[in-house]
């Protein structure tokens, strides 16, 4: 049986996460999941659209997580319809989950997710996604303010709540039986954000921590490094979607800074996952910073005196995007939406830790933290000194026009770092000192 193609719809990525909707599906889905891996087809009206911007709070010193939607119709009075009108589309979780080959789930492990913003529905949208792919419940999921409460949290906001529906359910489908803790900052300020994170940072059982937000430097950034300089867990940013420079605190010498890429995938005759090409995707934030030294774990990949990003990658096009569901209202329109963006990258590789951590707990070894007591960047210098478990991105779209920084290469680079995530990427974390 030959192999069924997944990824073929084409979109144009500007900048920011990005959400695609299509139609007409014809693989084969995998076994217990709705529908075909990924929906194949062009817009209901045959049409291609640009992508339409989300809204973004403009006011002073609030942080952006660029955001796009992909319009696949316009109804009877010209308004676009960007979500999808039946079964979800984009690669399930299954599939990733295949070409990942994780052999743990997360068990014991805590993922703290950082927005601005409250999402009321976040718990039924979840319980929605999860039914619809056969996952577990998480064993807890709390949400709370950037202070902690449970009962006083932020007024919503439906650009914010797209990114949150993304950021909590694709934790949660790389590693199912994690704990989930949502900390909602009252505002997308920079300040509001920190408080959030710190306050993320300080709970017991929190190890990784997904951020998928994010800031042009400023000069006085490195005050705020040590927010992530945490002894028992580890900061996860997106580097952004702009491409070149990227952002902060993705630039943070503390947190793992995720790239993008553009994923092909398909399935075999047994319904395995299949990686067929993955290249740069030119979204991708990255590059050299302006402040921050360079940290000693890139002493061997960086020829500068400053912090480069990415550290790693993951699938951003949002042409191989995620399906992603979503039931509060934005511009009227609520359900399916197909998602990229490196927003996706960092939920997932918080995933991917939690389930790292989980096997080195069992094996009796502390988790891949910031900066524990037994090793400066402890989960940097793991990660950058593996030697399996992660694809060398070798080609694909500069993210710029800096020459060799704007451009990949063998080995590391500025656009997606030392790579992105395959099997084996969980033991030989494990299996690291």
């Amino acid at each position: 049986m030959g192999r069924r193609v997944l990824a073929v719809v084409a979109t144009v990525a500007l900048c920011g996460l990005v959400l695609t909707a299509t139609s007409n599906a014809t693989p084969t889905a995998p076994p217990n999941e709705p529908g075909p891996a990924l929906v194949r087809g062009k817009s209901s009206d045959g049409l291609r659209h640009a992508p339409v911007k989300v809204r973004q709070d403009q006011s002073p010193g609030a942080v952006e997580h660029p955001l796009y939607l992909n319009v696949f119709a316009y109804d009877v009075v010209g308004k676009p319809l960007v979500t999808t009108t039946g079964s979800p589309s984009g690669y399930f979780p299954s599939v990733i989950k295949n070409m990942l080959g994780l052999t743990g789930d997360g068990a014991g492990q805590t993922i703290a997710i950082v927005v601005a913003f409250d999402h009321p529905y976040i718990a039924a949208d979840l319980a929605t996604f999860d039914t619809t792919f056969g996952l577990p419940a998480p064993p807890s999921f709390k949400k709370v303010s950037q202070t902690g409460s449970t009962t006083v949290l932020p007024a919503p906001d439906a650009s914010w709540a797209l990114e949150t529906s993304l950021d909590v359910e694709w934790a949660h489908a790389i590693a199912p039986k994690a704990n989930l803790l949502l900390v909602e900052a009252k505002s997308a300020n920079f300040q509001d954000m920190m408080t959030a994170l710190a306050y993320a940072g300080k709970q017991t059982g929190v190890s990784v921590i997904s951020n998928s937000w994010g800031a042009p430097e400023f000069s006085t950034q490195a005050s705020f490094d040590s927010y992530c300089k945490l002894a028992k867990a580890l900061c996860l940013f997106s580097t952004g979607d702009t491409g070149n420079p990227g952002s902060y605190p993705a630039y943070n010498p503390y947190a793992l800074a995720v790239g993008g890429t553009t994923l092909n995938l398909s399935l075999d005759g047994s319904l395995n996952t299949v990686v067929n090409s993955e290249v740069a995707w030119a979204g991708s934030g990255g590059g050299v910073s302006l402040y921050e030294t360079k940290p000693a774990y890139q002493n061997s990949v960086n020829s500068y005196t400053k912090r480069g990003t990415a550290d790693v990658s993951y699938d951003a096009d949002p042409a191989t995007g995620f399906p992603v569901y979503d039931s509060y209202p934005y511009s009227g329109q609520t359900g399916w939406y197909q998602m990229g963006g490196t927003s996706a990258g960092a939920p997932q590789w918080a995933g991917i830790l939690a389930v790292a951590n989980q096997l080195r707990v069992t094996a009796k070894k502390a988790v891949l933290a910031a900066q524990p007591t037994t090793g400066v960047y402890k989960a940097h210098t793991t990660i950058y000194g593996l030697t399996s478990g992660l694809a060398d991105i070798l080609t694909g779209p500069t993210n710029g026009t800096c020459g060799v920084i704007c451009t990949t290469k063998t080995g590391y680079d500025f656009v997606t770092g030392k790579g992105s995530p395959r099997k084996g990427i969980d033991t030989a974390l494990k299996a690291a000192a």
